[in-house]
C-alpha cells in the first residue's frame, strides 16, 4: 500500500517562496501543516471526517501551533460554504470563506488563500469522466 502526501509551495509574487502546505497523514481526518519558508511549520490545519456538505458549510479549523508544548490554539477557519441544493448538484461552482487574525502576517495570508485552493482541488472538484468528487479515502 503506497500512502503519498500532497505539498504545495506557494510564492508571492512568483519566484520567492513564502511557504509552504503539507499534508499529514490521518486514517480519518484532512490534516494539513502551514509552513513558512524555511518550512517550519506555524499553524495547522484539520478538517472533518466526512468532507461533504449536505445542506451545511464545511469547516477547516487553523490552529496556532505552539511546539514546546505542542498544545494547539484555534485562531480561524476555511470554510467550503453551503450554496443551496440547485447550485451544488449542478454546477461545479464552490464558495469558500477565509477567517484569520487582523494582524497576521501578510505572507502566512497569502499561504492560507494557497490553502483554500489546495482544499477546494482536492476534496471539492469533481475529477474523471465519471466525475466523482476526491474524499479524504481517495
Amino acid at each position: 500500500m503506497a500512502i503519498f502526501h500532497l505539498q504545495m509551495e506557494v510564492q508571492a509574487p512568483p519566484g520567492t517562496t513564502v511557504g509552504y502546505v503539507k499534508q499529514d497523514w490521518h486514517p480519518c481526518y484532512p490534516k494539513f501543516s502551514i509552513q513558512g519558508p524555511n518550512k517550519e511549520t506555524v499553524m495547522k490545519l484539520e478538517g472533518p471526517c466526512l468532507a461533504c456538505n449536505c445542506c451545511g458549510d464545511v469547516n477547516f479549523e487553523i490552529n496556532w501551533q505552539v511546539c514546546v508544548s505542542n498544545h494547539k490554539f484555534p485562531i480561524g477557519r476555511i470554510s467550503k460554504q453551503w450554496s443551496g441544493l440547485l447550485k451544488e448538484v449542478f454546477t461545479d461552482t464552490d464558495n469558500f470563506g477565509i477567517q484569520f487574525p487582523m494582524d497576521m502576517d501578510v505572507k502566512m495570508k497569502a499561504v492560507l488563500m494557497g490553502v483554500c485552493f489546495l482544499i477546494d482541488f482536492v476534496f471539492f472538484e469533481k475529477v474523471g469522466e465519471t466525475n466523482q468528487r476526491n474524499t479524504v479515502f481517495s
